[in-house]
């Protein structure tokens, strides 16, 4: 992924890391394929997603357990850092849980919501800074299902569009 920030550029490949839930973590790797970024990360056992069993597409790796939260700590633990996009400010479910294991594994997490970034662009701008300066080879990008938050791959396809610089590259296949 090659990204613009404050004039300069970030050259290199980003992974996109997810757990291939729906909503936000199917969103995230439905970019990466679509736009030709490496994916991955873990999922549960049996690929398990609440809409049934994630596609092979999706190339992520099944954990030991069906439950979603080992998937969860597996994903932050294997990323450089953590991108949790929402729809309401405040964090809850295994959003939260994910905010709390990037906090204990003290790995840097960026939350931003379209309650407080309505523009995608504006978010985007926070999700270029936040990867320069943490220098990001591996984002996990995290957030509600979508039976929780219908609206939110919409939200995390654009902000991730607008994160891209389609100038440097990145095409829509």
């Amino acid at each position: 992924m090659m990204l613009a920030t404050e004039g300069q550029t970030i050259d290199g490949q980003i992974t996109i890391i997810s757990g291939g839930q729906t909503g936000a973590d199917r969103a995230a790797l439905d970019f990466a394929i679509r736009t030709g970024l490496p994916h991955g990360g873990w999922c549960p056992r049996g690929r398990k997603a609440e809409d049934g069993p994630l596609a092979a597409q999706y190339q992520l790796q099944e954990s030991t357990s069906r439950r979603y939260d080992q998937r969860t700590r597996w994903n932050v633990r294997d990323s450089d850092a953590t991108l949790l996009l929402t729809i309401d400010a405040q964090l809850t479910g295994g959003t939260g849980l994910t905010a709390q294991v990037a906090q204990r594994l003290e790995k840097p997490w960026l939350h931003l919501s379209r309650e407080e970034h309505p523009h995608p662009q504006t978010a985007a701008d926070a999700v270029r800074e936040f990867l320069a300066r943490h220098q990001v080879e591996r984002l996990n990008i995290a957030g509600p299902r979508a039976s929780q938050a219908p609206e939110i791959a919409d939200y995390v396809d654009a902000v991730l569009a607008c994160t891209c610089s389609k100038a440097e590259g990145i095409q829509e296949k």
